[in-house]
């Protein structure tokens, strides 16, 4: 299930480098009997307009955080666009960029469980926005007992395993772990991660052709998942919390 999440995210995001992607979601609806799909335009028409090195790395800071955004959404479109011919972007400093974002994101996490402290970390994992932003109790335990087992190093590949790789930085704040090799894992870690990523954007950049055919169910299935992932964050912040 979740591979085939991560494909379908992988894939649809190309959509939103394909100039004239919009278009195509206009005219799929049109055909399909359904009002163009105006928020869609906006949204396509922001990222072509504003996918740079500050935009990669304001989301990737987001990625890295608390907040639920994939980087699968991020990185691979801005290296597929980035093959385009009269870009102005480098896959090498997406990468950087990206890396720096990451960095970022994971210094929100490390100071603010350093001085909130573990009651507070743990009291806000139960609570309903914790829910809302994908985080539980389970989630920040798992990612405390796996910075226990390995250590300092668990930083560095931590950024590597899902669901550890956002939450990583928490136990790291919580142990008081050193700045300075904290930075380094992290920022190595999120590099080999978003090396990785930059790969599936060249990767798919050869199968062009494909992806043009089938932007607009693409975009299509974009939009669907969307609304069914912000549909699973708010019910699994409303839903029942069970009582030990």
């Amino acid at each position: 299930m979740k591979k085939s999440v991560f494909l379908l995210f992988l894939l649809a995001t190309f959509v939103l480098a394909q100039p004239g992607a919009e278009v195509a979601a206009q005219d799929s609806s049109a055909v399909q009997g359904v009002p163009p799909a105006g928020i869609y335009t906006q949204i396509i028409d922001w990222y072509n307009d504003n996918l740079n090195y500050g935009t990669i790395t304001l989301l990737m800071a987001v990625e890295s955080s608390f907040i639920p955004f994939p980087s699968e959404l991020v990185v691979p479109p801005a290296a597929y666009k980035a093959l385009q011919p009269g870009t102005n972007l480098s896959i090498i400093l997406i990468v950087l960029f990206a890396s720096m974002g990451a960095l970022i994101g994971a210094f929100i996490n490390y100071f603010l469980a350093k001085f909130l402290g573990r009651p507070i970390v743990y009291k806000f994992a139960d609570s309903r926005l914790g829910h809302f932003l994908l985080i539980d109790t389970q989630k920040v335990e798992k990612a405390e007992n796996y910075f226990r087992d390995h250590g300092a190093i668990s930083t560095f590949v931590g950024r590597l395993i899902t669901v550890i790789r956002q939450l990583i930085s928490i136990p790291a704040g919580l142990s008081n772990m050193k700045l300075l090799p904290f930075t380094l894992y992290t920022f190595l870690g999120a590099t080999i991660w978003n090396c990785v990523l930059a790969v599936l954007g060249y990767l798919a950049h050869g199968q062009k052709d494909i992806i043009e055919k089938y932007n607009s169910e693409l975009a299509i299935a974009l939009l669907a998942f969307g609304a069914l992932f912000i549909g699973y964050m708010v019910w699994n912040a409303v839903k029942p919390t069970k009582k030990s």
